[in-house]
């Protein structure tokens, strides 16, 4: 016994010694980033230098730790030391409590001041007039599909993308009470109803289901409503102080959804093949136009990641006319990508380049 404390004191010092290390080594990174922004002037934000940093730690990473924490460590250092020179202000689709918090928090880490909006387009107006640097916003989910709103907004918006975030989708089953036998009522988005709907089906098919404006007020009224309970994430939960009674209860395990990060500006290349590039374009109104439109991207050997075809709401002559929003891998800078958008440009009605970013990690 004697031998074994004196070991775990050892233990402790040597931990102790090493955080102090850590401490000293934080304030010198710290200090280095003053002087990169001091020297930078203007927007120190680089969300591509962000994207290398991080996958060069990922890369040599020695563990124990995971990938995932690493990352997570070194965004929230990232996240810190840019606060000290420049702090952020971030716009997201709230209220308080949503799954888009989340997202703006992994991507630019809990340094900035977040700022909810109750609708995608205060989100966008925001950001446009400068009252917020960035905005956070969903566009896609693996199961329900696109965000329409969001398209909508960025056919005619100046904004661009600067980044992305893919956030896994945990749906939770919560309440004031500690058990679910005296529930009348569930409050919950419409998507995450569909996207629970089997189990909900299994375990709730005799409650009332009442869709809401989002998650987060689904916690909110639950936490006000002792007959009721609500399918939200665990920040809703902790914010609201609500007693999780079944948690993970989508029915598709791999539910994610996609958030983009908008800016005036876009990114510059990461490097590696790590960048992703969006644009909107429409095709001309004849036979085989949008086989002429997908033409440029092979002849250039442009790897399509995405292609989805909207109606053009606000936008065209014709109210039966189309628009193709399209992700290709690679930055706009680059050589092949940017001949492909030139040729592009020659065979289609309109083309839109809504920005080149990092590609997010999973």
């Amino acid at each position: 016994m004697a031998s074994s404390e004196e070991e775990l004191g050892k233990l402790r010092d040597g931990i102790d010694h090493i955080d102090n290390e850590v401490l000293r080594l934080l304030s010198e990174r710290a200090r280095l980033a003053h002087r990169v922004g001091t020297i930078k002037h203007g927007n120190i934000y680089r969300p591509e230098r962000e994207a290398q940093v991080l996958k060069r730690i990922a890369e040599t990473n020695p563990g124990p730790l995971p990938e995932a924490a690493v990352r997570t460590i070194f965004r929230e250092v990232m996240s810190a030391c840019l606060a000290l020179e420049q702090p952020l202000r971030i716009a997201y689709f709230g209220p308080a409590g949503t799954f888009t918090e989340s997202a703006a928090k992994k991507h630019f880490g809990s340094a900035p001041t977040f700022t909810p909006f109750l609708t995608i387009d205060d989100v966008f107006r925001a950001v446009e007039s400068g009252q917020a640097d960035y905005g956070v916003v969903p566009v896609e989910n693996s199961t329900e599909g696109s965000v329409g709103r969001t398209l909508d907004l960025m056919l005619t918006s100046p904004l661009m993308i600067c980044g992305e975030v893919n956030l896994r989708i945990h749906q939770n089953l919560m309440a004031r009470a500690t058990e679910l036998s005296g529930v009348k009522r569930l409050y919950s988005h419409a998507q995450s109803l569909a996207q629970c709907h089997e189990w909900l089906n299994r375990n709730l098919a005799h409650v009332a289901r009442v869709p809401v404006a989002s998650n987060a007020e689904a916690a909110r009224m639950a936490a006000q409503d002792p007959e009721a309970c609500a399918i939200a994430g665990e920040a809703a939960a902790r914010l609201y102080e609500l007693n999780i009674l079944a948690a993970n209860i989508e029915d598709d395990p791999n539910n994610t959804t996609r958030f983009i990060a908008l800016a005036g500006h876009d990114a510059g290349p990461s490097g590696n093949g790590q960048d992703k590039t969006s644009f909107v374009c429409s095709a001309q109104n004849k036979p085989g136009a949008v086989h002429d439109l997908l033409t440029p991207l092979k002849r250039h050997e442009v790897s399509m990641s995405r292609f989805e075809s909207r109606p053009a709401r606000g936008f065209g002559n014709s109210r039966w006319e189309y628009v193709f929003f399209i992700d290709i891998e690679g930055h706009r800078q680059d050589a092949k990508l940017a001949a492909a958008l030139d040729d592009l440009r020659g065979c289609v009605g309109f083309l839109k380049e809504l920005g080149s970013y990092p590609r997010a990690s999973n």
